[in-house]
C-alpha cells in the first residue's frame, strides 16, 4: 500500500540535503587540514628557535681570534676560559717570522730585553782569588784595574802590595797553585817561563790587555821628523847631513840619549848601530836615563832636535806623546832576534811596518786553566779588557811620576780614575761577564 501523500520523499529536498551534507564535510576537512598545518608550523618554529639559539650561544662563548694584521690581540675577557700556556720552546721568536701567527691565547708575547734582575750581578761571590803582581811599577795600575773589576763581580781578591814577584818566581808559584792569575804577562818574552816551570797545559795567556803594549825604541821630535822626512833610523844613519842635526858634542854624529851602563838596552842599541854600519853617523850617549830624558824634554820644549830611548807604558810617553810631540823610529834591518813589528797606528810610527829595533810585546793576563773553567765570568772579563798604553802612561805620570814617592792608595786612585773615565765600556765588559757567570 502506497504511503499517503505526506510520507512520500521529495526529490528536490533530498538533493538539497545531500549538497548541504557534502559542504559540511568539505569544511570539516579544510578545518582539520588547517589545524595540522598550524601544528606542523609550531613544530618547525620550535626546531628553528632551538637551532638558532644554540648557534648564538656558541658564538658568544668562542673568543675572537685576532687577525694577523693586528699589532696586538684584544684584551682578554675579565673571566676568560682557562688556557694552557705553551712552553718557551713552542713560542716562535718575534724576530724569526715577519708576520706573527695568531694563537687562541689573548696574552701577547712582547719582545723585551732580558731583565737585569734575572742575571746574577755578583757571580764571583764567595770565591777567593789569588792574584800576583809584577815587580815593575809600569804594571801596577793595570793589575789594580783587574783587581777592582773582579771585585765588582763579587770576587774576593787579595791585596797586591805584598804579592809582587819577578816572572820566574811568579810562574813557579803559579805551577804550585800559589796563584790563580796575574795581569802582567809579556809575550812572547814569557813563553819560556811557562815551559820551564811546567805550566804548559796548566796555565795560558788570555785576552789582549795591550797589543804591542810593551814597547822600547827611539823617539824623534815630530817637528824635525816632519821637516826632513825622517821615519827610520836609516834616514839618519845613511845621511850624514841629517845625522848632524842631532849632534850634541860636535863630532858630526847623531847622539841617541840612551841607557844606563848596566842596562840590556845599552847593548841592544850599540849592536844595532854596528850591525847596520852606522858607527860614523850615530852614537849612543850612555848615562843616567832619567837625566838624559830630562835633557831631551828641555829640547822638546825649546823646539830643538833630539833622539831619545824610552819604553812604554811609562811616564816618558805621557810627557812626550807619540803622534803629537814625537814619533817612534822604525828601521829596515833590526837584529835577527828583534824583528817583531809593533802594532802601532801610522801617526805614532810612520815607518810601517813599525820595527823599533826591540821586539814589541803584548801585555796579557796569564791564568790557570782550572781557575778559568771554574769561573766563566772571570774568563770572559779577561778576554774583553783592553787598555791603552798611552792612558796608562798618563796615569803613571799623574799618580806615580818618575822619582816621586807613591803609595798603594795612589795606585788604587789611578785605577779608579781609569775605570771612571771608561765607565760605559767597563759596564759592557761586566755585563758580558755576568751573562756567562
Amino acid at each position: 500500500m502506497e504511503p499517503s501523500g505526506g510520507d512520500r520523499p521529495d526529490p528536490a529536498r533530498y538533493a538539497r540535503d545531500e549538497a548541504d551534507s557534502k559542504d559540511r564535510r568539505a569544511r570539516k576537512v579544510v578545518l582539520i587540514g588547517l589545524v595540522l598545518v598550524l601544528a606542523l608550523g609550531a613544530v618547525v618554529w620550535a626546531v628553528v628557535t632551538l637551532v638558532v639559539g644554540d648557534s648564538e650561544t656558541q658564538e658568544e662563548t668562542v673568543e675572537p681570534i685576532p687577525s694577523p694584521a693586528d699589532e696586538l690581540p684584544p684584551a682578554p675577557d675579565p673571566t676568560p676560559t682557562p688556557i694552557t700556556t705553551p712552553s718557551p720552546e713552542a713560542i716562535p721568536s718575534p724576530t724569526a717570522i715577519p708576520t706573527p701567527t695568531p694563537t687562541p691565547s689573548a696574552t701577547p708575547q712582547p719582545t723585551v730585553d732580558p731583565q737585569p734582575a734575572s742575571v746574577n750581578q755578583t757571580p764571583g761571590k764567595g770565591v777567593q782569588v789569588k792574584m800576583g803582581r809584577a815587580n815593575w811599577p809600569s804594571g801596577f795600575i793595570q793589575a789594580e784595574i783587574f783587581r777592582s773589576l773582579l771585585q765588582q763581580l763579587g770576587y774576593d781578591v787579595n791585596e797586591l802590595a805584598t804579592a809582587m814577584y819577578h816572572p820566574q818566581d811568579f810562574y813557579t808559584g803559579m805551577a804550585s797553585g800559589q796563584f790563580d792569575f796575574w795581569a802582567n804577562g809579556r809575550f812572547p818574552n814569557h813563553i819560556p817561563y811557562l815551559t820551564q816551570t811546567g805550566l804548559t797545559g796548566v796555565a795560558r795567556p788570555i785576552g789582549f790587555q795591550m797589543r804591542s803594549g810593551g814597547l822600547e825604541g827611539i823617539l824623534v821630535d815630530k817637528a824635525t821628523a816632519d821637516a826632513h822626512g825622517i821615519t827610520r833610523w836609516d834616514d839618519i844613519g845613511d845621511d850624514p847631513e841629517i845625522a848632524a842635526l842631532f849632534d850634541r858634542d860636535g863630532n858630526g854624529k847623531a847622539d841617541i840619549m840612551g841607557c844606563d851602563q848596566n842596562w840590556a838596552c845599552r847593548t841592544l842599541i850599540d849592536d844595532t848601530i854596528a850591525a847596520n854600519g852606522w858607527q860614523d853617523t850615530i852614537e849612543q850617549v850612555s848615562a843616567s836615563h832619567s837625566v838624559l830624558f830630562a835633557e831631551s824634554l828641555v829640547r822638546l820644549q825649546a823646539g830643538e832636535p833630539f833622539l831619545q830611548f824610552v819604553w812604554s807604558p811609562s811616564s816618558y810617553t805621557a810627557l812626550m806623546v807619540p803622534g803629537v810631540d814625537v814619533i817612534w823610529l822604525s828601521l829596515d834591518s833590526p837584529l835577527a832576534n828583534e824583528q817583531a813589528a809593533a802594532m802601532l797606528p801610522v801617526e805614532q810610527c810612520p815607518g810601517q811596518p813599525c820595527k823599533t829595533g826591540s821586539n814589541a810585546v803584548d801585555i796579557r793576563v796569564v791564568a790557570r786553566v782550572d781557575f778559568l773553567e771554574a769561573n766563566p765570568a772571570a774568563e770572559r772579563l779577561f778576554e774583553l779588557v783592553a787598555i791603552s798604553p798611552l792612558e796608562v802612561s798618563r796615569l803613571i805620570n799623574t799618580h806615580m811620576a818618575e822619582g816621586s814617592s807613591y803609595t798603594e792608595t795612589d795606585i788604587e786612585n789611578a785605577a779608579a780614575e781609569w775605570i771612571a773615565d771608561n765607565r760605559a765600556t767597563v759596564d759592557q765588559w761586566l755585563d758580558a761577564a755576568r751573562a756567562v757567570g
